[in-house]
C-alpha cells in the first residue's frame, strides 16, 4: 500500500519494538498525564525533545504516519485558534501581568506575550503527545498490547476488544485502497487531483460501508469466541505476554525520573505554571 491512512504495527529490530508492551504503556500513560497537567514550557520542551528522540529512534518512516500527522497538525491549529478566539485574555489572567502586543487589556480582541506563551504551552501538549502516542501504536504488536492491558489490571475481555479492533486496521486500509482505486478506474476522480470537498465526499462513501462490513467481521469472530466458551473464565493467559527484562525496568525508571521532576516543578512553581513574566 502506497500510503497508510492510519497507525498500524510494523515489525522491525529496535529497542523499543523489544521494549515490553506493559513498559511501553506505563510510560505513555505517565508521560501524557504529567505532560497534559503541567504548564511548565521547559519542561515540555524537554519532553519534547525526549519523544522526539525516541521516535527518530523506533525507525518510523514519515511515509506511514503522514495523514495523521497532517490530521493532528489541522485540529491543534483548529484548536489553538478557537483558545484564542474565546478566551484572547486568558494568559493574563493566568500570569497576572501584561505585556501587549497589540490592543489593551480592557479591550477584548487583544494579543500578548502571555497569550502567547499560554498558546505555545498547549501546542507542546499535542506535540510531545503524537510521537509517544505513535511509537506506542506503531511498536506493539496487537496480542502484546492486548496482553499489557491486562497485566496493568483492565479486564482480558476489554483487552481482547482491542486487539481485534487494531488487528482489522490494515485490514480496512486495503479494502478502502482497493475501493478507491476501483473508483477512480470508473472514471470517479477521488486522488489529489480533485477538489477537497469531491475527494471528502468520496472517502465517507467508502469508509462508512467499510466500518459497518468491519463490524460484521468483528461479529463473526465474536460469535465465534463464544461458541469456544471464551469469557468463562475470570483470568486466562497469553501467549504474547513478555516478562519485564533489564532494558524495562531502565526504562521504567527513567520514566518515573521525568514524571518526579514534573511533580517537583509543581512546588518550585507554586502550582502547575511557569511564569517568567514575574
Amino acid at each position: 500500500m502506497a500510503k497508510q491512512l492510519f497507525v498500524g504495527y510494523n515489525e522491525r529490530n529496535t529497542f523499543l519494538h523489544r521494549l515490553s508492551g506493559s513498559t511501553k504503556l506505563i510510560g505513555f500513560v505517565s508521560l501524557s498525564i504529567i505532560g497534559m497537567v503541567t504548564f511548565d514550557t521547559r519542561f515540555l520542551l524537554g519532553v519534547l525533545i525526549f519523544s522526539i528522540i525516541l521516535f527518530w529512534k523506533s525507525q518510523i518512516k514519515f511515509s506511514e504516519i503522514s495523514f495523521i500527522i497532517k490530521v493532528i497538525i489541522g485540529f491543534a491549529a483548529f484548536n489553538l485558534l478557537l483558545v484564542y478566539l474565546f478566551a484572547p485574555g486568558y494568559g493574563i489572567s493566568i500570569y497576572g501581568t501584561h505585556h501587549m502586543i497589540f490592543g489593551n487589556p480592557k479591550h477584548y480582541f487583544n494579543l500578548s506575550t502571555e497569550e502567547l506563551l499560554y498558546l505555545f504551552n498547549v501546542l507542546l501538549k499535542y506535540t510531545f503527545a503524537v510521537p509517544l502516542a505513535l511509537i506506542f501504536l506503531l511498536t506493539t504488536e496487537p496480542s502484546e498490547f492486548a496482553a499489557s492491558l491486562n497485566k496493568v489490571g483492565i479486564s482480558y475481555k476489554i483487552s481482547y476488544s482491542v486487539e481485534i479492533a487494531l488487528r482489522y486496521i490494515p485490514n480496512v486500509q486495503r479494502d478502502y485502497r482497493t475501493i478507491s482505486l476501483a473508483q477512480q478506474a470508473r472514471g470517479y476522480e477521488i486522488s489529489k487531483k480533485a477538489n477537497l470537498i469531491t475527494r471528502a465526499k468520496g472517502a465517507i462513501q467508502i469508509i462508512l460501508p467499510l466500518i459497518f462490513t468491519s463490524l460484521d467481521r468483528i461479529e463473526v469472530v465474536s460469535q465465534a469466541m463464544s461458541l469456544r466458551r471464551f469469557g468463562r473464565h475470570n483470568k486466562r493467559t497469553w501467549y504474547m505476554a513478555r516478562r519485564f527484562k533489564s532494558a524495562d525496568y531502565i526504562a521504567l525508571l527513567m520514566i518515573l525520573i521525568i514524571v518526579v521532576v514534573g511533580i517537583g516543578l509543581f512546588k518550585v512553581n507554586n502550582g502547575r505554571f511557569w511564569n517568567p513574566f514575574k
